[in-house]
């Protein structure tokens, strides 16, 4: 049984999902409630420099630091996530900080762990905290009330536990197997499907 869509969780494309938009795609859940779910697609690096569109944040980005295509919808619009100063360990994403992490830095908006959101409009002087890194999304995916559940029940997402490495993964193209290949058992197994299934 999957666990259910939530904040902080990663929603992992079936190899059976179609839709070249999510094909073998890694989504970062933002939100995921009565309303929907909203979430970053992990795994699509652009060839576009971060210092090209904001260049005053390029020197807080996480290799490779080139946008990322966050997902179909509003694909003009900018998401940015970032992880503040931490003790060294990889939390899992869920994980909230030891002290809540619910204050909000003027800028920084906290999610889970030592994630949040940055306001990029904003220079990184201006902001309370100090980043280790950060990536930057064009456009994001976003799913109805309800609509996620069925996708996941028809069989075209798995939702897993996420990492905070994995947000700002220097390999993203290698962050679907890797993710599944962690999961164990059979997701573990469909890891190594390959890319184009008349291969196999």
């Amino acid at each position: 049984m999957s666990a259910p869509p939530a904040k902080g969780r990663l929603v992992v494309a079936s190899p059976t999902l179609e839709d070249p938009n999510f094909h073998r795609a890694v989504v970062f859940l933002l939100a995921a409630d009565d309303d929907g779910a909203l979430g970053v697609v992990l795994n699509r690096p652009s060839e576009t420099a971060i210092d090209e569109v904001v260049p005053h944040w390029g020197l807080h980005a996480s290799e490779p630091p080139v946008l990322f295509l966050g997902g179909p919808v509003q694909p003009n619009a900018a998401i940015c996530v970032g992880r503040t100063q931490n003790d060294g360990r990889d939390h899992p994403a869920v994980e909230d900080p030891p002290d809540g992490g619910d204050s909000e830095a003027d800028g920084f908006s906290p999610l889970i762990g030592d994630l949040g959101t940055v306001d990029l409009n904003r220079a990184p002087e201006e902001i309370g905290v100090s980043f280790t890194g950060l990536r930057v999304f064009t456009g994001y995916s976003g799913w109805g009330p309800g609509q996620l559940e069925e996708e996941i029940e028809a069989g075209a997402w798995f939702v897993v536990e996420g990492r905070q490495t994995d947000v700002l993964s220097p390999e993203p193209s290698a962050l679907w197997e890797r993710v599944l290949r962690r999961q164990g058992g059979w997701l573990a197994v469909l890891a190594r499907h390959p890319v184009d299934a008349s291969l196999n």
